[in-house]
């Protein structure tokens, strides 16, 4: 741990600083030495498909509904697909009331005030949305 404590990157920065401000007859040629061959070992790992821009993707449309469809025809099918959409939901509420049902009854069972708890939890829904209609919009 000793030498991970004596490493610093501000002490590195100043040593390369007094080192850079030292007169050297090949600084600039050996900066751009470093330089080229940093670019150069850099670009051996960049593959060959990256080097140029990527042709752009060919794109394939694929339709479920006739292209000559009528206003009307678009109209039922979007009556229809509502319907079903209701149809779910009504569907998943009443499983949410099935499970809601399970758990007060297991709750019950274990002697836990369910309706205390329904009660504290609708207070809080009550807060949580009188808070929400209180806070001005962005």
């Amino acid at each position: 741990m000793g030498f991970w404590r004596r490493i610093s990157p501000r002490h590195a920065v100043q040593d390369f600083a007094q080192e850079w401000r030292q007169p050297a007859p090949h600084r600039w040629k050996v900066l751009g030495v470093s330089v080229a061959a940093t670019f150069f070992i850099f670009m051996m790992f960049v593959p060959e498909s990256q080097r140029i821009e990527p042709r752009p993707p060919q794109v394939t449309w694929i339709t479920t509904f006739a292209p000559d469809r009528t206003q009307e025809e678009i109209v039922a099918s979007n009556i229809a697909n509502q319907r079903r959409q209701d149809e779910l939901a009504a569907r998943l509420a009443r499983r949410e009331e099935i499970r809601k049902n399970l758990y007060r009854e297991l709750g019950r069972a274990t002697f836990v005030d369910v309706d205390k708890m329904e009660r504290q939890i609708a207070a809080d829904e009550a807060a949580a949305a009188a808070s929400e209609g209180a806070q001005p919009a962005d």
